[in-house]
């Protein structure tokens, strides 16, 4: 198999994760639009919210991960019933993941006086925060269906869902922030019930689709049935021993972003406004590569569970190749508009200068983020996630957010400073994956073990 036909299956697997995570971004993208013209204060509150919940639901993300591996080589072994068993042990996993986050998240709301934020952002802080936890239950029951039909490579059904879920969201966004007829002008906690709102309405609509969909017939066999007790015992502790390593590994990443809008903070409302865009901005490409990861991982499970080793390092290596050109393509992008993307947000011309200083900084960890998204999701897709957590440890903890306090307050580049940590921490996390996966993938032994 030659390296145009990955790249044909990778673009082919990979353009709905991509075209779906580009419609959860323009949500994203719309809210901080619509509230950041609605107040500065309600932006700079949505930051820190954000930032925070943000943690949460990546981490809940990285632990649904677990199924796609599981379900990719059950499909690559044929093993279709036994897939439906998968899911119906994520399910469960998922529920327990998503009270847990929700119940850690309302542990710290006690606690949200005392992190430093301004004053006058409390009072709006404090209703936001209460809804989006709300969230994270519906979060984790639409991931258990989503890396389910990504698992089986019929990526298309949760682009489709989230497309449909976030124009749900942005109207949402439309009526409630601003009170469009005869609703309430609710402003930042409208934003809140509109993608609470949302979530849900994306859940139903797999609930629909799972139960009664001609297509996955085969799998609701196992979904539903009563059987495989010992089978579902071992699953649920496959997928809990895959998706612990790569929640705190997601969860560490998503951290040396999310708790540095602590940092912001000390820092004031300006930088905290500029701060939410520049996530927004950031996330928008981060959502693409991990479009492009997913794929890696699910066509990398695949061959995984076929035994072909050849397969796994050339799909690694072509989905290398096309995330340097995704990179490519989006830095340039954004470097032409630098100058003004910060003034689509907001109308405060001191944000909009703020915005555009820290984009060098953006600019310099784009590489390093495309790297250790691929290689991580290689890992993924082999099964070998514990060292995810060590690297994960290192470059994020050890390295990005010391890097960002001292660039920030010892050295006194304020905001630019925290952004000029992220580079080292998400290169050195790259190296280390891609190291990791090379020795791997070059030692058929330890990648057969990993299969046990």
């Amino acid at each position: 198999m030659n390296y145009r036909t990955h790249y044909t299956a990778l673009a082919r697997l990979g353009l709905p994760i991509v075209v779906g995570q580009i419609g959860m971004m323009l949500v994203g993208f719309a809210d901080t639009l619509m509230i950041g013209h609605h107040s500065t204060q309600e932006l700079a509150a949505a930051s820190f919210v954000n930032n925070l919940m943000v943690l949460a639901v990546v981490t809940g993300i990285g632990f649904s991960m677990g199924l796609t591996p599981v379900v990719g080589a059950l499909c690559g072994q044929q093993r279709l019933e036994n897939a439906g068993v998968a899911l119906r042990c994520a399910i469960k996993a998922n529920s327990g993941m998503g009270l847990l986050l929700t119940l850690l998240a309302l542990l710290l709301y006690l606690f949200i006086d005392r992190l430093g934020q301004p004053d006058e952002l409390l009072p709006l802080i404090r209703p936001y925060y209460l809804i989006v936890s709300a969230t994270l239950l519906p979060v984790m029951w639409f991931n258990s269906g989503k890396q389910f039909t990504d698992g089986i490579a019929l990526t298309r059904y949760g682009m489709w869902i989230l497309l449909a879920g976030n124009g749900l969201n942005i109207l949402g966004n439309w009526l409630l922030i601003n009170g469009i007829g005869p609703l309430p002008e609710l402003g930042l906690r409208g934003a809140g019930i509109s993608t609470l709102c949302s979530r849900l309405a994306m859940v139903a609509a797999y609930v629909v689709i799972l139960g009664r969909g001609p297509r996955f017939a085969p799998y609701r066999v196992g979904l539903f049935s009563g059987k495989h007790h010992e089978e579902k015992r071992q699953l649920l502790r496959r997928l809990c021993q895959l998706g612990w390593p790569m929640a705190m590994q997601s969860g560490m990443e998503t951290a040396s972003f999310s708790l540095t809008a602590i940092m912001v903070g000390w820092l004031g409302t300006v930088a905290l406004a500029s701060h939410q865009i520049m996530i927004v901005i950031s996330q928008f490409n981060f959502m693409m590569y991990l479009g492009l990861g997913t794929a890696v991982s699910i066509r990398i499970s695949h061959f995984f569970g076929q035994g072909d080793t050849t397969g796994v390092r050339q799909t690694a290596s072509a989905g290398f190749h096309l995330m340097l050109v995704l990179e490519v393509v989006l830095s340039l992008i954004l470097i032409l508009m630098h100058k003004e993307i910060g003034g689509w947000f907001t109308d405060s011309p001191e944000v909009t200068a703020t915005v555009a200083s820290v984009f060098i900084a953006f600019i310099a960890y784009q590489f390093g983020d495309g790297l250790q998204i691929n290689y991580a999701n290689a890992l993924r897709g082999i099964a070998d996630v514990k060292v995810l957590v060590i690297i994960a440890f290192i470059a994020y903890f050890i390295i990005s957010l010391p890097a960002s306090y001292l660039f920030a307050f010892p050295l006194g580049f304020g905001l630019t400073g925290i952004w000029m940590g992220f580079p080292f921490g998400l290169t050195s996390a790259g190296i280390m994956l891609w190291w990791r996966f090379k020795q791997k993938s070059n030692n058929n032994s330890a990648l057969k073990n990993e299969q046990h």
